[in-house]
């Protein structure tokens, strides 16, 4: 199963995990593995059969990208460590996890890298999160040739993809729209304090920018404790317990909500009282969550101000038109790179074949030499006759088979593609 021959037909690509669309948040959370945790798992994919591979463990996608010279059982292991990781029952896993393959595996990277598979495509941070997961498996000797192949290829086709269109463009445009309402309607941020309620990739996108404009008195809250605690240390900031949630709520000026549990976590009765013990002044609240963990009717109290990430778009943005001509485009340079990448693979592939072709075809010239004693037109044709004559065997047999009809045109076809035989209908005058 191990992937660690430098022949590139020897490995094959395989992508497996849980990701935003294919399970629920509370299954990514009992998946979700600590940055510090991360050799320890590498080693339990090595004790597994893998020797070549890359994991990816944000809020929104727990993921192994692997090299192995059988897919099926590789991802059967992947799958088999995750569930032991998680310390859930491996048929729970069935039906919220992705198991891809060949070009599929490897589009999957590309799209990873590039932010076409993110909750909000674009994310500038998923960048930045694959390189530190590449650079960590290379520090852990758990890379090698076929994944340094395709992580390099999926680095330079993201790199191509914000370069040549403005997909990387728009969540940081949303984020900058979520600090210039905070200025209007809570003045100078430096002195307000915020509340983070979760750890989605949009809402990191979000807190960075906060945090950048002057709020840095902020606080992280999480229904999974080891998560608010990660999340803390990336923010530079403390770590709390969610409830008591209206107390959390009445403490601070921006709430910052990126959970997406498919339930309102915070709703107007929380924030009602919040706003009470405040004495009317003002919340600003994002909810970057899809689906959202606000409920709209908190909009309508007095001093609420609730902003969505379409809220947030519809300011930055001129129309979803020039988002999704954005995406199309990169997903058009996407397929690019993609087709480059395995074409690449497969003449790297042929080189050895044609090696050795090369050396049947030069060992038979040096002998229709000798053999001829000199004379030019008897060495090409004791040169042509020998080259001609296994070949010429295998398509007699296949011919003689009761079954080789099909087996004769393929490899008539193949005759015609490496040599352009199109027998007289082919001929020149």
């Amino acid at each position: 199963m191990t992937g660690d021959s430098s022949d590139p037909a020897a490995a094959r690509y395989v992508a497996v995990g849980a990701n935003h669309r294919s399970s629920v948040m509370a299954l990514r959370d009992r998946l979700f593995i600590e940055p510090a945790a991360l050799p320890v798992f590498i080693g339990r994919l090595r004790a597994a059969g893998l020797a070549q591979g890359v994991v990816l463990s944000t809020c929104d996608r727990i993921e192994v990208q692997a090299a192995a010279a059988d897919p099926d059982r590789a991802a059967r292991a992947i799958l088999d460590v995750l569930a032991a990781h998680g310390d859930v029952a491996r048929a729970e896993l069935d039906g919220q996890t992705y198991a891809l393959a060949d070009e599929d595996a490897v589009r999957q990277a590309f799209a990873v890298a590039g932010s076409l598979d993110s909750l909000v495509v674009g994310e500038p941070e998923v960048l930045g999160q694959v390189k530190d997961a590449y650079a960590l498996s290379r520090d852990a000797g758990f890379s090698g040739p076929e994944m340094d192949a395709l992580m390099q290829a999926a680095l330079a086709a993201a790199k191509r993809i914000r370069s040549e269109t403005a997909i990387g463009r728009r969540p940081v445009s949303i984020a900058a729209a979520a600090v210039e309402i905070a200025r209007e309607i809570l003045g100078d941020l430096d002195a307000r304090r915020g509340l983070v309620v979760g750890g989605g990739d949009m809402g990191e996108i979000i807190v960075r920018e906060m945090q950048a404009a002057g709020l840095r008195d902020l606080t992280v809250v999480h229904p999974n404790e080891r998560r608010a605690e990660a999340a803390a240390r990336a923010f530079g900031c403390h770590a709390a317990a969610l409830e008591p949630l209206a107390e959390r709520l009445a403490a601070v000026d921006v709430v910052i909500a990126s959970l997406g549990q498919r339930r309102h976590l915070i709703g107007p009765e929380a924030v009602g009282e919040a706003l009470r013990r405040r004495r009317r002044r003002p919340i600003f609240l994002i909810d970057a969550a899809v689906p959202g963990d606000i409920d709209p009717a908190v909009n309508d109290l007095d001093g609420a101000f609730l902003y969505t990430l379409d809220d947030l778009e519809r300011v930055a943005m001129r129309g979803r038109s020039v988002r999704e001509q954005e995406a199309d485009n990169a997903r058009r340079v996407l397929e690019e790179e993609v087709g480059a990448f395995l074409k690449g693979r497969a003449e790297r592939a042929a080189v050895p074949a044609l090696a050795a072709l090369r050396r049947v075809f030069e060992d038979a010239r040096v002998q229709a030499l000798a053999d001829s004693g000199g004379d030019a037109e008897k060495a090409t044709r004791l040169l042509v006759s020998r080259l001609l004559h296994a070949p010429s065997e295998a398509l007699r047999a296949v011919a003689a088979r009761a079954d080789g009809a099909g087996d004769m045109r393929a490899a008539e076809k193949i005759l015609k593609d490496l040599f352009g035989a199109e027998g007289d209908q082919g001929r020149k005058p």
